[in-house]
């Protein structure tokens, strides 16, 4: 704060310093020490040299050097090599008391035996309740990610583990695709989430990344009446074996001025909303609730409204239930191949336009050969859109200058015909 730059100008010493004295002479939050260690981790980062170094606070007990400690989510177990304080550099200690915040160094290699939320404690029959309260983070959108290089699998690999060392709201499992090769199916928060683990991983790690296009988790129940979670359309069965097809739906809350509500609801209403309420904050505003799949939120809805609004709207949405919809698996073949990369789960009421959209842009991208390419949009064996990607012929009039036309004519009609 400004007390504490114009102190460290008038007594001549280092702010670092004068922090330093200011947090020694402030008495710990209470807690009681005399009960068994129980520290929550907050946040965490991976030291290449260290291993991971994990911010906690002690709730109750007290954390000295060089002892043992226990992790009871995973059950590993630990010597801690160091402990400190922030003040506001991190700064060694020999132990923490109840109410205080620091960090601990274990050499922890393994980062899979850390995780946010996760409660400390000492081994044995004395251990501590775990922490009530915290709920893991609930995955919104998922993509797959693949090294354009496939000899860069193993890097991707650990630089996706040191990322969801500090970020649990991440998390990825390995998948095999038959057109990209060998990567990970990884869950984001949403499309913001997605986007800064993709820059992260191509700034620090320097792997270039092939990215499919990203879905939401819908629920499936087949015909003998399970239950399956679908994160990838590859997963989704044959539309013989499905008996209900469940989309995630989510209630947004948009708040808006009041001349552009017309807008708003047109756009809502065009991503198969259903209107909840509307409600005026006052002569200017007003805050419409609908409910909308998910799938429709997660793509591009928030900068629709920003442009609808003039940049004055905002969005805010939380998870409601599934709800059973009309909606299918919409597969693309390339000369009678699916590529399961590009397939998608839609609105079975969208599925021809979207189809098309698809097929337009990828004859459009596709290099052009001796033999022709079809390329088809389609539900199961039902081909809903096709374009032709055309062979490349040579030129029979190259040679033909001057003279008739017509010697240009009947070198083409015979091409024609052959």
């Amino acid at each position: 704060s400004d007390e504490v730059i114009r102190a460290s100008a008038k007594t001549g010493i280092g702010i670092d310093e004068l922090l330093a004295a200011i947090v020694e002479r402030i008495p710990p939050p209470q807690g009681d020490p005399a009960k068994p260690l129980q520290a929550m981790i907050f946040d965490s980062h991976y030291d290449s040299y260290r291993g991971v170094i994990a911010y906690v606070r002690i709730i109750d007990g007290t954390i000295t050097k060089r002892q043992k400690i226990r992790f009871l989510k995973t059950g590993a177990s630990y010597e801690v090599l160091e402990l400190g304080q922030f003040i506001p550099q991190r700064r060694p200690c020999d132990s923490l008391a109840a109410g205080q915040v620091g960090y601990l160094v274990c050499n922890i290699k393994d980062v899979d035996k850390v995780h946010i939320g996760d409660t400390i404690s000492v081994p044995g029959a004395d251990a501590a309740a775990p922490l009530p309260g915290y709920k893991p983070p609930q995955r919104m959108v998922y993509c797959g990610l693949f090294p354009s290089d496939g000899q860069n699998f193993s890097d991707l690999r650990d630089a996706l583990e040191r990322l969801a060392v500090n970020d649990p709201s991440f998390e990825f499992e390995p998948e095999t695709s038959d057109a990209l090769g060998f990567g990970f199916r990884c869950g984001f928060l949403g499309l913001l989430h997605m986007e800064i683990i993709q820059q992260r991983l191509e700034n620090e790690s320097d792997i270039d990344l092939v990215q499919t296009a990203p879905n939401v988790t819908y629920e499936i129940v087949d015909k003998r009446g399970e239950t399956k979670t679908i994160h990838k359309p590859q997963d989704v069965p044959d539309p013989g074996d499905v008996e209900e097809f469940r989309q995630p739906i989510v209630r947004c809350n948009i708040i808006v001025p009041t001349e552009f509500i017309g807008a708003v609801m047109k756009l809502c209403q065009e991503r198969r909303g259903i209107q909840k309420s509307q409600e005026y904050l006052g002569a200017q505003r007003a805050m419409l609730t609908y409910d909308i799949p998910l799938a429709e939120v997660v793509y591009d809805l928030h900068d629709k409204i920003k442009s609808c609004t003039r940049g004055y709207g905002t969005l805010d949405y939380e998870m409601v239930g599934y709800e059973a919809a009309d909606l299918c698996r919409l597969d693309f073949l390339v000369n009678g191949k699916r590529v399961d990369a590009l397939s998608i789960v839609c609105n079975r009421a969208d599925a021809d336009r979207r189809g098309r959209a698809v097929a337009k842009k990828l004859k459009s991208e596709i290099d052009r050969h001796m033999f022709e390419v079809a390329v088809q949009a389609a539900i199961g064996s039902r081909v809903i859109a096709r374009e032709t990607v055309p062979a490349m012929r040579k030129n029979v009039t190259a040679k033909c200058y001057g003279g008739d036309i017509t010697r240009k004519r009947k070198l083409l009609q015979k091409q024609k015909e052959a």
